[in-house]
């Protein structure tokens, strides 16, 4: 009996430090340091500016707008196998409207330091939020979030902690969990959830929710109980799948407008360029 216990317990060790392993690095598989496009960052005529995050140096980029300020915001997070280097260049239609993007790097990912968790993550995001709101270049009752993947969960837990004028999310989960039950996994085994959509029951602000038809690793269900939960949700489903879905900056600008974030394009006199936002 004592030989068949330990093997049991030997058999819950294992198995349970096998989940521990999946979900790290399922969650957080971070690009390879040869992926790192730091020229990027003056390519895209930005300035980095670094966070101290309990200790740890964590890296985000600032795009700056068009217009001086103070101006909106767009903090964005990125996907679990990316980098904010991968997205420098994306965001031209939104800073020439006028608004202002932070790229956020998570911790342990290219040149930041520490390791990437949903507690860590979390206070990076509060740190960003915090910074930028200070800058005088920012208006601070105009910050939108703005995640990818991995990334909505982690705007929709800074949504939770800190004002935001409007959420948008893109191919995002409702959380971890839900994806690690299609495993079969059990609830106490999951460490990492990321819960998106118990933050939609009580974010009282604007959200956008996209989601690519084709996605199979998040699958649309996501979406459509994401739009379910919020109080204030539109939904828009594209003909793409996880990471092929094409940026949509005119339905961003137009949901943003709509949502009085900024003014809409018809309000601006048509013989001369004036930033929207």
């Amino acid at each position: 009996m004592l030989v068949t216990l330990g093997l049991v317990s030997a058999f819950l060790l294992a198995s349970a430090a096998a989940v521990f392993y999946l979900q790290q690095f399922g969650t957080f598989p971070a690009p390879p340091a040869a992926a790192q496009r730091a020229q990027a960052l003056a390519a895209a005529r930005g300035e980095a500016l670094w966070l101290d995050v309990d200790g740890e140096r964590v890296e985000t980029w600032l795009l700056p707008g068009a217009a001086p300020g103070p101006a909106p915001l767009l903090i964005y997070t990125h996907g679990n196998g990316e980098l904010i280097d991968f997205w420098a260049d994306r965001f031209e239609p939104l800073r020439a409207a006028g608004i202002h993007v932070l790229l956020v790097e998570y911790p342990g990912y290219g040149r930041s330091a520490g390791r990437p968790s949903e507690p860590s993550i979390t206070a990076t995001m509060l740190a960003a939020y915090d910074r930028a709101a200070a800058d005088p270049r920012v208006d601070a009752h105009r910050i939108i979030g703005h995640g990818r993947s991995l990334g909505g969960g982690a705007g929709a837990q800074l949504a939770a902690r800190r004002p935001m004028a409007a959420l948008i999310l893109e191919s995002t989960f409702t959380s971890v969990t839900d994806i690690v039950r299609g495993y079969g996994l059990p609830d106490w085994l999951i460490i990492k959830r990321f819960d998106t959509r118990a933050v939609l029951h009580v974010y009282r602000g604007p959200v956008l929710v996209m989601h690519g038809v084709h996605d199979v690793n998040i699958p649309v269900t996501h979406a459509h109980a994401l739009k379910a939960a919020a109080q204030n949700a539109a939904l828009h489903l594209l003909p793409c799948g996880h990471n092929d879905c094409q940026p949509q900056w005119e339905l961003v600008l137009s949901f943003l407008a709509a949502n009085g974030v900024c003014r809409k394009p018809e309000q601006e006199a048509s013989d001369e360029k004036v930033d929207i936002c």
